[in-house]
């Protein structure tokens, strides 16, 4: 668990290392099957899957990239990449949201079990079942790591979370969660996840009500729980700017006087949530069709 932390040399080094991957994935299996989502072993090999999942599609290598995994016929030969996955050009990267994915292996092995809709799952299950923060947190961590590139590869992964294993309940239950820590992850993840504009209204009917919910009614006092509210506000920020109907809901839910109490502090300190909730206000406004209703 140490040692996965360790740096970039040290994730490719224990990526590349074989049986290792598979038998982290195994023992977690095991561990859930006995209903025994709560042991040090399970929080260990959790942590360090997590820590190998990070800038996972910016370190494989380019070659793995495209012999295995991606698929580039609708992206010119032109289009450089900063990492394997990933690209900074919006028009490629909305492309890259429409290509689709070769099958997944039944049987996968090493590092492609990282990004396999079966760990996935299994993260989703912890997340569910497992009583540990740290394994909460580690579980909601590794699928913000897969969600937050912007090649295929994390749109796959955030329409696997959303719409093939139902992780929207699971993900919902730690916006509640006692330790701050697993909510600000829980709302990270959220964040990477509703950037996919096919899945936006899914999310925006599952957790919109309990987003506005978990937000301060003013700028909160220490910097952990700032940082949580600005990603609120810019997770509420994707959800409706495009959609006239998750603004409505988020005035329905009454979270317009939290995020413009938010917007009004002048503070450098807590500077990020104000900011974050003045985006949102702009992008709430340009719905004129909602004037009249903000006025009231």
């Amino acid at each position: 668990r140490n040692m996965s932390s360790a740096g970039p040399e040290g994730r490719k080094k224990m990526r590349e290392c074989e049986g290792l991957i598979d038998s982290l994935v195994y023992y977690i299996q095991g561990a859930i099957a006995d209903h025994e989502p709560n042991d040090k072993a399970t929080e260990n090999c959790v942590c360090i899957l997590h820590n190998l999942s990070y800038q996972l599609e910016i370190e494989l290598p380019e070659s793995y990239a495209q012999s295995i995994y991606m698929q580039r016929r609708n992206i010119s030969n032109n289009d450089k990449t900063p990492g394997c996955f990933g690209t900074r050009s919006r028009k490629v990267k909305e492309k890259q949201q429409d290509t689709p994915l070769p099958e997944e292996k039944s049987n996968p092995r090493g590092v492609e079990s990282l990004w396999h809709s079966t760990l996935i799952r299994i993260y989703l299950s912890l997340i569910a079942k497992s009583t540990r923060n740290y394994t909460q947190e580690a579980s909601l961590g590794a699928l913000q790591n897969l969600t937050a590139g912007t090649g295929p590869m994390p749109f796959a992964v955030a329409r696997t979370v959303v719409q093939k294993a139902n992780g929207l309940p699971s993900i919902r239950a730690m916006l509640h969660a006692s330790q701050p820590a697993v909510k600000r992850t829980a709302v990270s993840l959220l964040r990477n996840l509703s950037r996919n504009t096919s899945l936006q209204n899914d999310i925006a009917r599952e957790v919109l009500p309990d987003l506005v919910s978990v937000l301060p009614e003013c700028v909160p006092g220490c910097e952990a729980a700032c940082e949580t509210a600005a990603s609120v506000c810019y997770t509420l920020f994707n959800l409706s700017q495009g959609s006239s109907h998750n603004a409505r809901l988020l005035l329905s839910t009454h979270g317009l006087p939290k995020v413009i109490a938010i917007s009004m502090n002048d503070s450098n300190m807590f500077s990020k949530a104000s900011r974050a909730a003045s985006v949102l206000l702009y992008s709430l406004w340009l719905h004129t069709d909602l004037h009249s209703a903000y006025k009231k």
